[in-house]
């Protein structure tokens, strides 16, 4: 902060007192109104210095947040594997954009009035908000860099705060506040903020338009079959989705109407074919390598999506395997280096009964086949995950004999990354991989090589990743939130 700033005084919105709610969305209407009040202070000041105002004083806003105390040991259904708290005690969390999370949080602060029976406290936290998060919803305007205005911008707003933005919560080693209070949700608000924008930035869509099914590809021809499939789904208004969103926010409501393809694509452009209830499906291209896996589920992981699951290529490693045959995931070889400082390599990646049974019943009705017919297309076994993508090019003799030792029958660089993430953010996942060659077999990913069998296979891929989609959409929430993905201390909060 400069000599001169130091001597700002500082202008907040109008106080509003803490108010006890014991009907959630009208704590979620609050919290509307207190985010609205400080975004708005934000937005306002901010534009009058752009237009060259001199500030008068230093403009500071803060997030709204909810709180609860517990003061009695509860005990709560067994069977739930989130809406409630672990012991008596106060606890807390930092609130924004109610507007895109509204369902959630009523949903979320309503299964906790219901399982400990005492109301919620809403009202201003001690969290700034930074001005770049209360722009970042504008689309016409931006922060300039440093140096373009005539004042320094973190001397009259607050800038974002990498000393707070971080995943302790999730990680397991958060610790309670100054004040005791504890975290009833696994991501603060500035976490989420900077997440929503980072989105913006990757997939070239608006976070409001991912939907609770995410699907990640590392091959552009699922996202031609992902388009495909979303105009016949738009002809077909029983179905029941609505729109089709593609990069730079291109919303199509009918089959036949156009998207234009952008000048410059973004690094993991995003595909949405959306229902009204944001039940729909998600499809982004990640691209090939783990660094990419890791980022894309880092910031989709805030919105808090019901399942993920990998679709893409991979190398088939047994002599068994055809171009083309499906590999189910049920095991996950890590050596994509991207978490090992979050979740170390020891820690199991258990395979989630609900995702595995949505995937093998989608591949049996897609291609017709079932029971021990089905085996002659899909493996089920050990998927192999590295970060270098001409492994092929080393001593065959370490690597090889790692992979036997693992029974791995699947080897590609996304797969574990999403998978150990899934795990890490308890967001349910799964893996279904194309082999698309077998390079321990003198098949390499060569052109020309495909044959009628693989390209009909690679079709029926991204169905099968749809049809699943579909099956965990029909299942409840706490169903398919499994209880394995939570620890032994966990966020009330999904």
């Amino acid at each position: 902060m400069t000599q001169q700033s130091r001597f700002l005084p500082v202008e907040s919105p109008a106080d509003i007192a803490r108010e006890q709610f014991t009907d959630p969305e009208a704590a979620v209407t609050r919290l509307q109104a207190l985010y609205d009040q400080a975004s708005e202070f934000l937005l306002h000041h901010f534009t009058r210095c752009l237009g060259g105002e001199k500030p008068r004083a230093r403009f500071r806003a803060f997030y709204p947040e909810i709180r609860m105390t517990i003061g009695i040991h509860s005990k709560i259904d067994s069977r739930l594997a989130f809406g409630h708290v672990v012991a008596p005690g106060s606890y807390a969390a930092t609130i924004t954009r109610p507007d895109l999370f509204r369902n959630y949080l009523i949903g979320q602060i309503g299964l906790l009035m219901k399982n400990h029976g005492v109301p919620l406290t809403v009202g201003v936290s001690e969290t700034p908000m930074p001005v770049h998060f209360a722009v970042a919803a504008q689309s016409d305007l931006a922060v300039p860099q440093e140096g373009v205005l005539n004042f320094s911008l973190r001397d009259v707003f607050d800038v974002p705060d990498l000393n707070t933005i971080n995943d302790d919560i999730v990680n397991g080693v958060a610790v309670p506040h100054a004040d005791g209070t504890m975290d009833l949700a696994g991501f603060t608000a500035q976490r989420v903020d900077y997440s929503l924008a980072r989105l913006a930035h990757y997939t070239a869509t608006a976070a409001d338009h991912f939907q609770n099914f995410v699907m990640f590809t590392n091959y552009q021809f699922y996202v031609d079959e992902f388009e495909a499939f979303g105009r016949r789904a738009l002809a077909e208004p029983d179905l029941g989705y609505t729109s089709f969103v593609a990069p730079g926010n291109q919303e199509i409501t009918q089959s036949d109407a156009p998207i234009a393809l952008l000048p410059k694509m973004p690094q993991m452009p995003a595909y949405h074919l959306k229902r009204a209830d944001g039940q729909g499906i998600t499809l982004v291209n990640i691209g090939v390598g783990p660094s990419n896996a890791k980022t894309a589920t880092d910031h989709i992981a805030v919105l808090r999506p019901h399942a993920w699951v990998m679709v893409g290529h991979c190398a088939g490693l047994r002599n068994s395997q055809s171009l083309g045959d499906f590999v189910l995931a049920h095991a996950y070889l890590r050596e994509d280096h991207v978490l090992d400082d979050d979740l170390p390599v020891w820690v199991p990646i258990p395979a989630l009964a609900e995702v595995q049974v949505a995937l093998e019943e989608a591949v049996a009705e897609v291609t017709q086949l079932e029971g021990y017919e089905l085996k002659r297309i899909m493996r089920t076994g050990t998927v192999a995950t590295i970060d270098n993508r001409n492994w092929e090019l080393r001593d065959q003799s370490g690597p090889v004999h790692r992979l036997s030792l693992s029974r791995a029958v699947a080897l590609d660089m996304e797969s574990a990354t999403i998978a150990a993430n899934g795990f890490r953010f308890r967001v349910p996942y799964g893996t279904l991989l194309c082999v698309s060659d077998k390079p321990l077999h003198g098949e390499l990913k060569l052109p020309g090589m495909a044959t009628d069998f693989y390209r009909t296979q690679v079709a029926n891929h991204l169905l099968i990743g749809i049809r699943a989609m579909e099956k965990l959409r029909e299942m409840p929430l706490e169903r398919i939130h499994s209880r394995k993905l939570r620890s032994f201390s966990e966020t009330a909060f999904l």
